[in-house]
């Protein structure tokens, strides 16, 4: 089919996009269906390399959380971005249209996501704490028994200084970490640390007798992240109009892509 140079344009800018996200999207869900099927390999190379910061992602669970995240993200990134690189470079106009369509889709989904957030703020909060609460109360252990959730908290904690949703008492309600704790009353990562990856106390003691002095067990992390969020607003709000302004613009050149074919196809007639 011959183009326009608008239309040529359009085209290969859609591929090359596509293309990329094709690229990541295959190697990421490479990665998840590695980790699924052949955990024990994947460990084995990650111990070959002389890091303490590696160890906490060879625990087996979190592995398979993790494997099971990727092949989900990939598989999403790679059907996308499949249909739009064929359709474009094949000019298909029904590969086109179901890409544009499920770019909408995205779209359409994301703004009503936040328009909901924003129009219902006390109920959004109320039922964000209840599932940040819902995650520990199922998944939340010891740091001798990781898994993916207990990672992502622990980093939370760490990196924000923070405990729990709303203070140490969350954890109560963990029946894992009921179980496992010992003699703890917190967990290490509400501790002030001196390595806050590796969760190296500043205070041994911290764990069994916290104090404000040497642990932020009252500090709950719903509140602390919310401020975080808060204060960079500018920049959240920022990005997310960068993200939905490239995915109108997918949506803009497939179509135009699609005016072009029936263009071409009715010049043909």
């Amino acid at each position: 089919m011959s183009l326009d140079c608008g239309t040529w344009i359009a085209k290969y800018v859609l591929c090359l996009f596509n293309f990329i996200f094709f690229i990541l999207g295959t190697v990421v869900l490479g990665i998840g269906i590695w980790l699924a099927a052949d955990k024990s390999s994947f460990v084995a190379l990650l111990k070959m390399v002389e890091n303490e910061h590696i160890e906490q992602f060879t625990q087996p669970a979190v592995i398979d959380q993790l494997a099971y995240v990727l092949i989900v993200c990939g598989s999403v990134t790679f059907l996308l971005s499949f249909l739009g690189y064929c359709g474009a470079i094949r000019e298909s106009k029904c590969l086109l249209t179901t890409y544009a369509s499920l770019m909408i889709l995205i779209l359409v989904a994301e703004i009503c996501v936040g328009s909901i957030a924003a129009a219902y703020k006390d109920r959004t909060k109320a039922e964000t704490k209840t599932f940040l609460q819902s995650t520990i109360t199922r998944y939340y252990s010891t740091k001798e028994h990781t898994d993916a959730v207990t990672l992502m908290w622990n980093h939370i904690m760490a990196q924000m200084s923070c405990c729990g949703v709303n203070d140490y008492k969350d954890f109560s309600s963990s029946e894992n970490w009921m179980r496992d704790r010992g003699n703890r009353t917190i967990p290490e990562a509400c501790c002030m640390l001196t390595d806050k990856s590796l969760l190296e106390l500043r205070d041994p003691n911290c764990p069994y007798s916290p104090s404000e002095n040497n642990s932020y067990y009252k500090k709950g992390c719903y509140e602390t992240v919310l401020e975080w969020i808060l204060s960079h607003q500018t920049l959240i709000i920022g990005v997310g109009i960068g993200i939905g302004l490239i995915q109108l613009l997918a949506i803009f050149l497939a179509f135009c892509l699609c005016k072009a074919i029936d263009k071409f196809r009715g010049m043909r007639l």
